[in-house]
């Protein structure tokens, strides 16, 4: 799948690096991880046999590994943007990694050539990125601070779509036939992709306070049925688009820390939110240094981590949901006098099948 020669090639990638942070439950951890703040995660696609990881960070790399069984993991290859990249994507047949930037751009990422192409540009930085795959079509969706999103078939310098967005994209999810993008303003709107993408509601949440992230969550039959947003106040918020009744949708808390007595409890942003896509229970994770597992339809916790020395900025599940990656980095949630270069990146594996059962199936 990849040019061996180009492994490693004039960088750095592979070599040994310092311990990362002190995981004192052993999870795996990934060598050679980012130089900076990680930005993005993403496992690859159910059509590649073995399992490859993403990375995109602030020092303008993607990077990418090849996850063993052992939990060994070996770097493959790395490629650069012009600026810091913000999102990740792989297209369906994991030929092809998107790489989002604050150069403004979307580069492609040939992974069996190893070269890059530019596929979508807008005029600020671009925060997300998604492939899309519908019976009908295959595009990129693209969602930028320039207050757009636009769709891409990456055979043309133009976009196939634009769509005029309320503020500035601050995330989105997409499982076909749906998208849920996040915007500045606490705004929230979901998409039909059916047939053509088309604005189909706009919806509020109960969140007091800033959307930070957003996941799609799917029915028993596997369809997308609603979503989880994820604020700045350490709360999330599970919605359906059809609600069968006013208590079917809540939010809860999450990412807080009690203070000494229970005296007071400090109250971290909640940076990722992903769903297991077997269980369909969810992961949260956040400024607060720690991961949990929920289940949303007894809701209740299934799991909390231990409280690493630094935000986790992001997770993700496998393909499977036999594994479960989260990143360690500063997310400058209190600003740059708080930033300690001595903290060095990480990005952890957990075995997560069993820790994410929902609770009537985790004594079955």
């Amino acid at each position: 799948m990849f040019q061996q020669t180009a492994l490693g090639a004039n960088t750095s990638f592979g070599a040994t690096r310092t311990q990362a942070a002190t995981n004192v439950v052993k999870d795996f951890e990934v060598v050679s991880p980012p130089e900076d703040s990680i930005s993005s995660l993403e496992f690859s696609p159910a059509a590649l046999q073995q399992n490859f990881l993403v990375a995109g960070s602030w020092d303008n790399y993607v990077r990418c590994w090849e996850v063993e069984q052992t939990g060994k993991t070996v770097p493959k290859s790395m490629q650069n943007c012009d600026g810091p990249v913000l999102d990740v994507c792989w297209t369906d047949d994991g030929t092809k990694v998107m790489m989002a930037s604050c150069d403004k751009q979307v580069k492609c990422w040939d992974l069996a050539s190893n070269q890059t192409v530019q596929v979508a540009q807008h005029d600020a930085p671009i925060k997300t990125c998604h492939w899309i795959k519908s019976p009908n079509y295959t595009c990129l969706m693209t969602g930028s601070w320039d207050k757009t999103l636009k769709f891409w078939d990456m055979r043309s310098a133009n976009p196939i779509m634009t769509i005029t967005l309320p503020e500035r994209c601050y995330g989105a999810a997409v499982d076909y036939p749906m998208a849920v993008v996040i915007t500045a303003g606490k705004q929230l709107i979901i998409y039909q992709l059916e047939g053509k993408p088309q604005e189909f509601r706009r919806a509020e949440t109960n969140l007091k306070h800033q959307h930070r992230c957003v996941a799609i969550m799917r029915d028993k039959k596997s369809s997308p049925t609603g979503y989880a947003v994820g604020s700045v106040e350490g709360r999330v918020a599970i919605q359906y688009i059809n609600a069968q009744g006013p208590k079917d949708n809540f939010t809860f808390k999450c990412q807080r820390i009690n203070g000494p007595n229970n005296q007071y409890q400090e109250i971290y942003a909640v940076n990722d939110i992903a769903f297991h896509p077997l269980h369909n229970t969810v992961a949260t994770c956040g400024s607060d240094g720690t991961y949990n597992f929920w289940d949303k339809d007894a809701r209740t916790k299934l799991k909390s981590s231990e409280q690493f020395d630094q935000p986790i900025t992001r997770c993700c599940f496998n393909h499977n949901g036999q594994i479960f990656a989260y990143a360690l980095s500063y997310d400058w949630h209190k600003g740059h006098e708080f930033y300690n270069p001595q903290k060095k990146n990480g990005i952890f594996l957990h075995p997560c099948y069993e820790d994410t059962k929902p609770r009537n199936l985790t004594t079955s």
